[in-house]
């Protein structure tokens, strides 16, 4: 194994930010430069490379690396962190992991109170400004392996989550497009069956429009479906949405924003550190939705992992 760096690795998407990365990142570079702060860049050409580039950096002795981009990038570094750690037997404690926020996604940085700025974010991480993050680990259909930073979701989550990427695919932006997508999906959306399961029991069985899971409070462009979600309380954040009457449905749809879903007497909440998720049916093999990312479909088993990562993180606002 290589000998540990101290240097940062940053693991650039260009393509992230409607392609301003580069027009951000440079002026970054430079004030690192200035700051005397040692460091490695490397850019990614294809979905999925950062994964590539986070086992390889952590191969190479980095244990400081961070993802220049949004919520998809923090995730495959993340994933690219985690599954050399489990391949390696190394501990995930021993990785500072930053974000340095250029994506049109950013709803992990709301959960650790990191500001939306490049020059503001490098200042936090030249600061050493760090704590805990729980690592949540999945396992879904042909036993495949991810690891989730902030949500993950089936149902409304994950289609809503599958036609915003085609929004992005073609070049569109901004809130709205989680809006529209949201619009179309309660509209057309069928309901799936399945078992889901917390810490061993049976909790919910039946038809659903909705599941999500969550590490942190915020999803979607800044839907906070699970707002009672803390990403280092070693416990993972749920809400259900049976299947219910249109109408009713729609009227719940502002607690989304509002973070009061927990409140609602249709939608389901709970906490636990083993959530499964179990089609009852082959045509409920729903899209899996991670971190805004589609991978695989169910059964879904998602647990808090017995390890943590250093993450960035900023000072939470006192209230008046």
């Amino acid at each position: 194994m290589s000998e540990t760096k101290t240097s940062w690795y940053f693991i650039v998407n260009p393509r992230a930010g409607s392609g301003k990365t580069m027009s951000e990142w440079v002026p970054a570079e430079r004030l690192l430069e200035a700051e005397g702060i040692p460091f490695v860049t490397a850019m990614t050409d294809h979905k999925k490379h950062a994964i590539t580039l986070a086992r390889e950096a952590a191969a190479e002795g980095y244990r400081r690396i961070a993802a220049v981009g949004g919520d998809g990038s923090l995730h495959e570094v993340l994933g690219g962190i985690c599954s050399w750690c489990e391949e390696t037997g190394t501990p995930p404690e021993d990785f500072y992991l930053a974000v340095i926020p250029i994506g049109s996604g950013n709803d992990w940085i709301k959960s650790c109170h990191v500001p939306d700025n490049v020059k503001e974010a490098l200042a936090l991480l030249m600061d050493g400004s760090f704590g805990w993050m729980d690592i949540i680990r999945g396992v879904s259909d042909g036993g495949k392996v991810h690891y989730m930073a902030n949500c993950a979701g089936i149902g409304f989550d994950s289609h809503v989550c599958d036609m915003v990427n085609h929004q992005k695919e073609r070049g569109m932006r901004g809130k709205m497009i989680y809006l529209n997508a949201l619009r179309y999906t309660i509209f057309h959306l069928k309901p799936i069956s399945v078992l889901v399961r917390e810490d061993g029991e049976n909790v919910f069985s039946g038809e659903i429009f909705s599941l999500a899971a969550g590490n942190g409070p915020y999803s979607g462009g800044g839907m906070r479906q699970v707002p009672l979600a803390v990403n280092d309380d070693g416990m993972l954040d749920y809400m259900i949405v049976p299947k219910a009457r249109l109408g009713s449905l729609v009227k719940e749809i502002p607690r989304l924003f509002a973070g009061t879903t927990h409140e609602s007497s249709i939608i389901r909440s709970g906490h636990c550190q083993t959530l499964e998720i179990a089609p009852l049916n082959e045509a409920s093999a729903d899209l899996i939705e991670y971190d805004g990312e589609l991978e695989g479909r169910l059964p879904l088993i998602l647990e808090v992992s017995a390890h943590r990562i250093h993450v960035l993180k900023g000072k939470t606002k006192e209230k008046d």
